[in-house]
């Protein structure tokens, strides 16, 4: 975000409520947030019970550190997301690091391999929820329910070019999940930390 940008105003306002202790600016937040947080968790965890802990934590840590966010180092929601990689990232580490601690299968590179991997795919998660709807519509279409863009197109009522341009863009963003640095993290915001 351009240092001359207004951060968005709902982002803005949230953060002053919860500043000021407003417990129904976290029910809010959260009802916005919680399955976000939730899939991203379980993404890198894979572990239901866990993905519930983590988005407590995530939660709890808004709620006691709502100055931890800057409204204008990024939106809230990539905040959010930020902090829930680092949490859920942690909780892996210490579990898989206590496995091989316990003498259980797997070296500390194959440890580092499972987070990355959990984290690319964290990644396009998130990058999958925030894309525009069209183009997150174009790709379940083509990925989920077998579509070519021909087929796409006649299904989203566009032409053929528009099907294939949604369909390449889509593809694009998704690329870059593994283009995000070694942990394959949302984007950072300086807040998140």
């Amino acid at each position: 975000m351009a240092k001359n940008d207004a951060p968005p105003r709902w982002d803005r306002k949230m953060q002053q409520r919860l500043a000021r202790g407003e417990a129904a600016a976290l029910g809010e937040l959260y009802d916005r947030f919680a399955s976000l947080v939730h899939l991203l968790a379980h993404r890198v965890l894979r572990d239901e019970q866990a993905a519930d802990d983590i988005t407590g934590e995530v939660f709890a840590h808004v709620w006691e550190n709502p100055d931890a966010y800057d409204p204008k180092q990024g939106p809230l929601r990539s905040w959010v997301a930020t902090l829930t990689h680092r949490l859920a990232v942690q909780r892996l580490r210490q579990t898989e690091t206590a496995a091989l601690a316990q003498g259980g299968p797997g070296t500390a590179e194959d440890l580092e391999r499972k987070v990355r991997r959990a984290s690319v795919a964290a990644r396009a998660d998130y990058i999958v929820t925030a894309m525009p709807v069209p183009l997150r519509t174009a790709l379940d279409l083509a990925y989920f329910q077998r579509r070519d863009y021909r087929q796409a197109a006649a299904d989203l009522g566009v032409t053929e070019d528009e099907a294939r341009r949604r369909l390449r863009l889509g593809l694009q963003l998704l690329a870059t999940a593994h283009d995000s640095g070694p942990s394959g993290a949302p984007p950072e915001y300086g807040g998140a930390r």
